[in-house]
């Protein structure tokens, strides 16, 4: 099951940028968490709304996001 429902775009909330289930955490705000060595454990603690599906979620939707086909020009 997908978890992509747990991320909410809303033009008047954070610039239209992706969050995590209508809150003000942006999913680049966990991306950058993770990508600078912060442990899911310590993102739990530091952030206590947040679920560890949320995370997950945050890492599914870049996935889909980097997911996407190269055009070549001749």
């Amino acid at each position: 099951m997908s978890l992509l429902k747990r991320i909410t775009v809303n033009p008047q909330q954070c610039g239209g940028r992706p969050c995590i289930r209508g809150m003000r955490i942006r999913v680049k705000d966990i991306l950058d968490l993770l990508a600078s060595g912060v442990s899911q454990a310590e993102i739990l603690v530091d952030f206590p709304y947040l679920e560890p599906e949320d995370i997950r979620a945050a890492l599914e939707f870049a996935a889909a996001q980097a997911d996407h086909p190269i055009l070549q020009h001749s």
